[in-house]
């Protein structure tokens, strides 16, 4: 078979996962492709071999079709996932700034890109949180905001 699912994971209460808590957290996990199926109701995944333990047949309710383009999903490699199930997020570009005006005070927040996420994936962050994490982004035309 060549069809790839999505296999579905349940949060312990009160651990975070992927810096995401609650109803936030993620449902489904990276998708993988069935081996065979089992009855009526049952397929046989190919896990990788950090899931070596998990037990390889899963009841239908478990999984999740994956109708997405496959060249889009990012490997768990390629994000550097550690070992608490967290990764760093790493800055690529500034794409753009605005000025929140407030009742008493202005706050400048940049949209940020970061590495691994498209272009409407982008945040909005402090300047100032940003100019301490990455200082060396902010060292040029200070004036021209």
């Amino acid at each position: 078979m060549d069809d790839l699912v999505y296999l579905k994971v349940s949060p312990m209460k009160g651990v975070m996962r992927f810096c995401m808590k609650g109803k936030h957290s993620p449902r489904y996990i990276v998708p993988y492709r069935i081996y065979k199926r089992e009855g009526c109701v049952a397929y046989e995944l190919e896990l990788p071999q950090e899931l070596a333990a998990v037990y390889l047949v899963f009841h239908l309710s478990m999984l999740k079709m994956c109708l997405g383009d496959p060249s889009l999903i990012v490997r768990t490699e390629d994000i550097g996932i550690m070992k608490n199930l967290s990764y760093e997020k790493i800055l690529v570009q500034i794409l753009n700034h605005q000025v929140c005006k407030l009742r008493t005070k202005e706050v400048v927040s940049v949209n940020v890109l970061w590495r691994n996420q498209f272009v409407k994936e982008a945040t909005w962050e402090v300047k100032e949180d940003m100019k301490k994490r990455y200082p060396h982004l902010f060292e040029y035309g200070e004036n021209a905001d």
